[in-house]
């Protein structure tokens, strides 16, 4: 099972737009978990994502893609996670 991090707020529509590219490109069969985070929740998190969400974040390897990405670019990083 693969688990990610989706770092974003509330009213955000570039994480609106990402969460519908995510969602739009997901290989099917493939076991895996995108867990929505608001960094309006942690400091931390504002520190970190504030310039820079929507974040698609893999804590295993802290790995992260971030804004601006499209299909292909979430396909592989997706896919370099399976491999």
């Amino acid at each position: 099972m693969i688990r990610l991090m989706l770092f974003g707020t509330s009213g955000c529509h570039l994480c609106e737009q990402a969460e519908y590219i995510i969602n739009d490109c997901l290989p099917d069969g493939l076991d895996l978990i995108i867990e929505e985070i608001d960094i309006a929740e942690q400091e931390q998190w504002q520190d970190r994502y504030a310039i820079r969400i929507p974040v698609l974040y893999h804590p295993e390897t802290k790995q992260e893609l971030g804004w601006p990405f499209d299909q292909a670019d979430v396909k592989e990083f997706i896919k370099s996670l399976a491999d």
